[in-house]
């Protein structure tokens, strides 16, 4: 993991979309950056991908009219579903799934980490400092995310694929 991609530096309250609200009004959608899913290795379905950032052998858009909440999911999936009031139900498919890894935020208090992350997932990784998501158009965002972030595992396959990883934080398996 490079530098450039965390930070240690919180965001000003204004800037985050950790901080509820978002530099660029009206968007849910803040692609990963690219090294992250490169440490996981490869995944089948990337279900809210955007256009121009393909992290998985298929990636579903709104933009090519594809709902990927309402559709069946195959293989391994990377999830970094939208940001607000649809996360949990975007974890609850993954979770329902099986197979795949997640990135939201580390809000472990949430009912959405305890109604999926909690009983259901098989590792977490806490990562350290706080990622510069990338814009929908594919620019790194000014301000960090303004929240810590995690990545979860289900399956053993993720598991050990988080474990594995090169990327700085605290890994924790859960099952």
């Amino acid at each position: 993991m490079t530098a450039a991609t965390l930070t240690e530096t919180p965001a000003p309250a204004r800037s985050g979309i950790g901080s509820h609200q978002s530099p660029v009004p009206g968007t849910d959608r803040w692609l990963t950056p690219t090294p992250i899913v490169s440490a996981l290795g490869r995944f089948e379905l990337a279900p809210c991908g955007a256009p121009g950032h393909e992290l998985a052998a298929e990636t579903w858009t709104p933009e090519a009219g594809i709902d990927g909440l309402a559709r069946d999911w195959t293989g391994r999936v990377f999830l970094n579903p939208p940001y607000g009031r649809e996360t949990a139900a975007w974890l609850a498919k993954l979770a329902e799934h099986g197979t795949g890894t997640a990135l939201v935020f580390a809000r472990t208090e949430t009912s959405m980490w305890f109604e999926h992350v909690w009983p259901e997932a098989s590792a977490v990784l806490f990562l350290r400092g706080r990622l510069h998501f990338l814009h929908p158009d594919g620019t790194r965002a000014a301000h960090n995310s303004g929240a810590p972030s995690a990545l979860i595992a289900y399956g053993s396959h993720d598991a050990e694929a988080l474990a594995a990883s090169a990327l700085e934080g605290q890994y924790l398996r859960l099952r």
